[in-house]
């Protein structure tokens, strides 16, 4: 008796999998000529509950977070040497799931 099984590969599956209720934010960091920025803390602070969450950049000034909350009020922010970034709202209006920020540093008056 010869059996067989066939197993197919459901090109959707990830999506299915993906939770609805959360998202993410990306970006780089770059400084106030526009070089990307190696080493520099990105914060994340959830509105609702304060928690901050921190990210250091490596070499490319990239910085990622996942599994945010799609009805929470997302703050960032970028330090890096006594330069900071501006404070930039990622909003439960944003609709993205994967939402782009950059964030720029700014030279000290």
């Amino acid at each position: 008796m010869l059996t067989c099984a066939v197993l197919s590969a459901d090109p959707q599956g990830k999506k299915q999998r993906e939770d609805p209720n959360t998202r993410s934010v990306q970006g780089f960091v770059e400084d106030a000529s526009g070089r990307l920025v190696e080493g520099a803390v990105v914060q994340l602070k959830n509105k609702k509950s304060l928690q901050v969450r921190s990210f250091i950049t490596q070499k490319e000034g990239a910085y990622y977070f996942h599994g945010l909350s799609t009805d929470v009020d997302y703050e960032l922010r970028a330090e890096h040497k006594g330069r900071a970034s501006g404070v930039r709202t990622l909003s439960v209006f944003d609709s993205r799931r994967k939402a782009v920020i950059n964030l720029k540093l700014e030279d000290k008056n």
